[in-house]
């Protein structure tokens, strides 16, 4: 299909926004606007014809949907942590609008700030609006904090628009996850906000520290147990795993990230492979350190390895992150590979770096990298295993 748009118009386009038309480079934000929910009116020309229901725009509105668990567990926590800090009684109501009135400005303002640069780079290079940034915008939205200021969220998201993706070429050809890029220039150009062991409550004047920043905090009372350190501080196996604890605004609940896990499983849009070789990695190197924990190592060593999985941001970076179809491994044993590979860096950054108390953003970035190499080596090696089979057969075949 050619790289200009016109020459794939719709024909019901309206004339203004036809080629010629006043208002023709403005073509793409009809073309947005005419198949957010309905199928676009482009068919291909010649074979091969493929018939399937699901395009671009659909995958990318089924992640969307399958964050939605997240994005109202989000809310609802927020307005939790605020009730729970002035000592209010908890009403299921009061608690959702409190929490809306400090997320869902969050997500407005990734949405304009982000979608004015998808627009504008689609006006310039005279191709359509690119659907990913349905899952780019929300995510990014998801992996902050509630208190951000939202001039930081605009600048973040205009950064991981343009140099995480537009700088590449667009979206299919972005070596490294847009909303992992905008969470990182975030977190690295206003850590005040962003770092630390004790913010992600949406008061002013009121912190707690998050569970790992209360394992990197008393990780120098050497032996003493992490679950009973968690404990003293309000954390619990249950309230991390649903959720109620302080942290990014859509990271903190890992039954909510399973939710979203199976629609995504079930409607075929995530490889579960990567995900399996995220939490593979991870309880595997927690294991090693488990194993090896002892009264001169860190507390947070001795952390039972299942804890990983609820603890932090790492069940919504395996499920929604690392998933990434253009970011990602492409070849079944390259996903293995890279999800085994994240998981065991997620927990070497968490238990090593003392600096750092969460490891999940770094990993997917560093693995973004290694993945189109990791694919090539899995293709030559089984290139290399069908030419070893050919040449034995033919051999037997001349015998």
């Amino acid at each position: 299909m050619s790289n200009d748009i016109h020459a794939e118009q719709h024909s019901d386009a309206p004339k203004l926004f036809r080629k010629g038309g006043k208002l023709d480079k403005l073509y793409p934000l009809w073309e947005a606007g005419d198949t957010f929910l309905k199928t676009p009116g482009i068919v291909t020309k010649k074979a091969p014809h493929v018939r399937d229901a699901v395009d671009l725009k659909r995958v990318m509105i089924f992640v969307v949907i399958a964050l939605l668990p997240c994005l109202c567990m989000g809310i609802y926590n927020v307005g939790y942590q605020i009730l729970l800090a002035q000592n209010l009684p908890v009403d299921f109501g009061k608690t959702m609008m409190l929490g809306a009135s400090k997320v869902l400005p969050i997500i407005i303002v990734t949405y304009a700030a982000g979608g004015f640069w998808e627009a504008l780079f689609a006006i310039i290079r005279r191709h359509e609006i690119n659907e990913g940034f349905l899952v780019t915008g929300i995510l990014f939205a998801l992996t902050l904090p509630p208190t951000i200021p939202l001039w930081q969220a605009a600048v973040g998201i205009s950064f991981g628009v343009v140099f995480g993706k537009e700088i590449f070429g667009g979206t299919g050809m972005n070596v490294f996850n847009p909303a992992l890029v905008a969470r990182a220039f975030v977190f690295f150009a206003y850590p005040a906000q962003m770092a630390g062991s004790a913010v992600w409550v949406a008061l002013d004047g009121y912190t707690r520290a998050t569970p790992l920043g209360v394992l990197k905090d008393t990780s120098a009372a050497r032996g003493t147990n992490p679950v009973e350190l968690l404990a003293q501080n309000g954390y619990d196996f249950h309230n991390m795993f649903t959720g109620l604890i302080p942290g990014s605004i859509g990271e903190t609940s890992t039954i909510a990230c399973i939710m979203g896990l199976v629609f995504l499983l079930v409607t075929g849009v995530a490889s579960w492979r990567v995900m399996a070789g995220c939490a593979m990695g991870l309880l595997g190197m927690a294991t090693v350190f488990f194993l090896t924990s002892g009264p001169s190592q860190p507390a947070i060593f001795a952390l039972p390895p299942y804890w990983h999985l609820a603890i932090g941001g790492f069940a919504f970076g395996a499920v929604f992150m690392a998933t990434d179809p253009v970011s990602s491994a492409a070849t079944n044993a390259g996903r293995w590979i890279y999800g085994i590979l994240i998981g065991a860096l997620v927990c070497l950054i968490r238990l090593v770096n003392p600096a750092y108390p969460e490891g999940v953003m770094l990993s997917i970035l560093f693995m973004n990298i290694f993945a189109p190499l990791i694919d090539h080596f899995v293709i030559e090696s089984k290139i290399a295993k069908r030419m070893k089979k050919f040449k034995a057969s033919a051999v037997s075949a001349k015998a």
